[in-house]
């Protein structure tokens, strides 16, 4: 069986199940879901049935594509319902998303008002902070509740971090979304999901992913018992994107990119301009996977009457009265919204030719105040970077291989592909254009945050000089490529700068190590005297405090009057853990900005560590 034939499961059903087990019951529970992966499964309608064995079948009843009660799951066995037959299908199941009037339409997060006047905008807890307002008694329960089961998966590890460990996670995340706590209910079903796939071999899986979701967790939950006002609003998040009126706005297309999540939902995103440069969204996301995402690039654009494809928008432009916008630059589609085609610009002509004007290290500093780690959603600000490049070739890293390109400003960018699915172009059209070097294009590419100056290629000027690509829907032919005859260049060395060798991946392993295997394991290091010495002689003198402190939390246990072992004191490690986590994130953001600055002589200082993000007081009582 494979859970993706599964109907997905609310996260309250499958905590109330998984609760309701007996202690012996629970125990077997990690091996019944196993179990119950090896056994057929057959779909009727909203009826997802599993045969046991021969004579007990186990169904979910899934109205409206989610299991949304307890007594949707029924079992034919002896003992049901108090068998674990269901709290198993329930844990192989995916976890569902939050109910419809909490998602996003249709891009995933929150169902746009009509208008910024939208009653429903005014009824959300976080719409209207307070300079003095604090978390309530019951929030702060519910963030006490989500930081002691994320220091319970910490403790554990991914090996030990089974199906109760991980309903209490989900019981955790289902108060925190009632208390009105949805980003830390966000970052607790995302630990979930990524527990199951690390559990399950996805070849997907990725454990720095699963480090950033566990730390956002833990420190939205700090946060929320601390902050006060405008921070405690971040912590929360909010429920709803808001909208806020913007005028009337004249538009001019960029690109389209696809876009396909894990979660099975695909579709594609139009950039466009605004004449003061301002950069704005058109989305149109939803179930479907890559197939949809292909296929949606050539419907109608969900704003005002245009008649426009998002295909179409990416060339043209437009011109919006009454238009709406998110913090993070999402045009709403409301009743109120109306928009006309209008002519579009080359990338050559104002307005779109200034986006390329600014150099590339403040473009780089921008692009990462959103694509930190741990940078709060309602942030804005935009990823992107616009460069104008002359390709040199393709170069073979360990992960694959990348086009290797120099910037007018001297400065030796790695482009890569942003989607490796052969359905769409991405890997094909990098590959051409590897094939031709001396080739000057002006491109678009999303910041990677590396310690060397790294994209993901998403849209380029067309080779020959007329129009642009996108790179994810459009597929170059050779045709289209310059004489191969072109000047050939030769790659330079790896990349250096600040970050190129730097030790800090000594912390960041152990970091990653944590939770992989649990604390019992990295108490079990041992001395780590001659990592810290190394740290230290680069110059990262609180990396190596850090360590030393990590290393420590996790190997002391206390012993009472008779000798016998006290129960771990997880909050303290679980603090040291989110502290090294945090850190790490920050200098390797301050590196990534260093990688695009311009190279200047001199001592080298221990990266600065940004005040944003969550946790911040735990990364600040870090450095002292």
């Amino acid at each position: 069986m494979n859970d993706d034939r599964l109907p997905p499961v609310a996260p309250e059903v499958t905590a109330t199940l998984v609760e309701n087990l007996s202690p012996r019951l629970r125990k077997r529970l990690d091996a019944a879901v196993t179990k119950l992966g090896a056994r057929p499964t057959h779909r009727d309608g909203d009826t997802v049935t599993i045969q046991v064995d021969d004579e007990t079948e186990l169904r979910l009843h899934a109205p409206g594509g989610v299991v949304a009660t307890a007594d949707a799951i029924t079992c034919g066995c002896l003992l049901a319902p108090a068998c674990v037959h269901r709290a198993a299908a329930a844990c192989a199941a995916p976890t569902a998303d939050p109910p419809p009037d909490l998602a996003d339409r249709p891009t995933g997060a929150a169902p746009e008002p009509a208008s910024a006047t939208d009653p429903a905008s005014a009824t959300d807890p976080a719409s209207s902070p307070s300079s003095q307002e604090v978390a309530s008694p019951a929030q702060r329960a519910a963030a006490d509740a989500l930081w002691s089961a994320g220091a319970a998966v910490l403790e554990a590890g991914i090996e030990g971090a089974g199906a109760v460990t991980q309903s209490a996670l989900l019981r955790a995340a289902h108060t925190a979304r009632i208390r009105h706590l949805p980003r830390a209910a966000g970052a607790a079903l995302s630990v979930v999901t990524l527990l199951r796939a690390a559990r399950a071999g996805d070849p997907s899986y990725r454990t720095a992913d699963f480090v950033t979701a566990l730390a956002e967790l833990l420190g939205t939950a700090h946060r929320v018992g601390t902050a006060s006002g405008a921070e405690l609003d971040a912590a929360r998040g909010r429920a709803r994107r808001p909208y806020s009126p913007d005028g009337s706005l004249r538009l001019y297309g960029l690109f389209t990119e696809p876009v396909v999540t894990d979660s099975g939902h695909g579709g594609v995103r139009t950039w466009v301009a605004g004449t003061d440069g301002r950069l704005f969204t058109v989305g149109d996301v939803a179930p479907g996977g890559v197939g949809r995402a292909v296929g949606v690039a050539d419907r109608a654009v969900r704003l005002g009457d245009t008649a426009l494809t998002h295909r179409e928008l990416g060339r043209a432009g437009l011109a919006v009265s009454g238009a709406t916008v998110s913090p993070d630059g999402r045009l709403g589609a409301g009743k109120g919204v109306k928009a006309v085609t209008a002519r579009g610009a080359a990338w050559t002509e104002l307005p779109l030719a200034a986006l390329w004007e600014t150099p590339p290290s403040e473009q780089a500093a921008r692009a990462l105040r959103s694509t930190s780690r741990y940078a709060d959603p309602d942030g804005g600000g935009s990823d992107l970077l616009f460069l104008d490049v002359e390709l040199i070739g393709a170069v073979r890293e360990s992960a694959g291989t990348c086009l290797l390109a120099l910037s007018d400003s001297g400065i030796a960018v790695r482009l890569t592909v942003a989607d490796d699915d052969p359905a769409l172009a991405h890997r094909d059209n990098l590959m051409l254009l590897a094939a031709a070097p001396g080739t000057r294009l002006r491109i678009i590419g999303r910041l990677v945050p590396a310690p060397h100056p790294r994209l993901t290629l998403l849209a380029c000027a067309h080779p020959t000089g007329g129009g642009t690509i996108d790179l994810g829907l459009d597929r170059l032919r050779r045709a289209d490529l310059p004489d191969p005859a072109a000047p050939v260049h030769p790659a330079p060395p790896q990349p250096g700068g600040p970050g190129a060798h730097s030790p800090l991946y000594l912390l960041e392993r152990r970091v990653e190590q944590t939770v992989s295997a649990g604390r019992a394991a990295l108490g079990m290091l041992g001395d780590v005297t001659a990592e810290t010495r190394r740290i230290r002689r680069a110059g990262l003198p609180t990396a190596a405090g850090l360590l030393t402190a990590l290393c420590t939390s996790a190997a002391q246990r206390e012993r009472d009057l008779f000798g016998r072992l006290l129960p771990a004191d997880t909050d303290s490690f679980a603090t040291h853990w989110l502290t090294a986590a945090l850190y790490t994130a920050a200098v390797a953001d301050s590196l990534c900005a260093a990688a695009w600055e311009p190279v200047r002589e001199g001592p080298a200082a221990e990266p600065s560590v940004p005040d944003r993000g969550p946790g911040r007081a735990v990364a600040q009582t870090a450095q002292h």
